[in-house]
């Protein structure tokens, strides 16, 4: 069993991330498998599963001793998911052995990177709509059964197959489905379902053997301490600037599975970084902040000139 040195290093790059925001495990860790290390991409997904089993209950027992779980929607999206995901598995094992398979699996893996794109975004754009709207504890939930049985379904089949969407595309699916909740509160809940979740689809991937037992070591000795680290040092401050990061990176990573030239990706992913660029700045405005400052400091530091000469001045009356 053989441990590659640098799967454990970007395997901690991911972790620290994943760590930081709670979100993009999946999303990040199988592209770069495939793509950095040219793991099949059947391999890469069921490896992937079976770490993140050890990697995901680390944020889950946080939010357990915060009280922030409402553990009967926990459950009912178990209900949902966790079938589901050995059906995912098996559906890989049934598409993943040729190369023509492994293409359909690519595929299918850029349509899931794409949904967790437009979810992530989605998401973001719902917190800040979200005001004082959304104000109820997780707590104090009327859970839906049936909305919730079919979220976990959907997530689960999609995580049995890709590796992707436990998190970012299950809470947008909660999101719509319980409005009054903000989502903060929804983040224990929807890491603690995805223990089972993974786990499910981690055992469908070791039951119908994709699993690589030296890749899967590499991941878990990088990501499971970074995780540790990236929780200890997670802050508000950050995560605006690490989470467009790693939308970038998902959003380029399912346009290139999902077909396009490397040529045509370049081009758009450029007009992205210019879109997001000028979005950013048509916002922010920084200029006039920054001009604002500039046009403030320099009478401020002329008065203060002036007060000096001034205080010269009449000492040298005085004397």
């Amino acid at each position: 069993m053989d441990i590659n040195p640098y799967v454990v290093l970007g395997s901690a790059v991911v972790g620290l991330l994943v760590g930081l925001t709670g979100a993009g495990g999946g999303a990040l860790m199988t592209p770069m498998l495939i793509l950095l290390f040219n793991v099949k991409p059947s391999a890469a997904i069921s490896s992937d599963l079976v770490a993140a089993v050890v990697m995901r209950p680390v944020g889950s027992l946080v939010h357990m001793r915060k009280g922030t779980v409402n553990y009967r929607l926990v459950g009912w999206m178990c209900a949902g998911s966790v079938p589901m995901a050995f059906l995912g598995a098996y559906l890989l094992h049934l598409v993943g052995g040729g190369e023509a398979q492994q293409q359909n699996v690519e595929i299918a893996l850029g349509a899931a990177l794409l949904a967790g794109t437009a979810a992530m975004l989605l998401r973001s754009w719902l917190d800040q709509r979200s005001g004082q709207a959304r104000t109820q504890s997780v707590a104090d939930v009327r859970v839906k059964p049936a909305a919730t049985i079919a979220i976990g379904a959907v997530g689960g089949l999609v995580v049995g197959m890709t590796s992707v969407g436990s998190g970012s595309l299950m809470i947008v699916l909660l999101l719509f489905t319980y409005p009054a909740l903000a989502a903060g509160r929804l983040v224990g809940t929807d890491l603690t379902q995805a223990v089972p979740l993974t786990a499910a689809a981690a055992l469908g991937a070791l039951l119908f053997g994709h699993v690589q037992f030296g890749l899967t070591t590499a991941v878990v000795i990088g990501s499971v301490p970074a995780v540790l680290v990236g929780s200890f040092l997670s802050s508000r401050a950050p995560d605006k600037y690490i989470r467009p990061v790693i939308t970038f990176v998902i959003f380029a990573s399912g346009l290139k599975y999902a077909g396009m030239g490397t040529t045509a990706l370049g081009w758009t992913l450029c007009l992205v970084l210019l879109a997001g660029g000028g979005y950013w700045l048509a916002r922010n405005k920084p200029w006039r902040g920054g001009w604002a400052k500039d046009k403030d400091a320099v009478p401020a530091r002329d008065s203060g000139q002036s007060r000096s000469a001034e205080l010269a001045r009449r000492s040298g009356l005085a004397h």
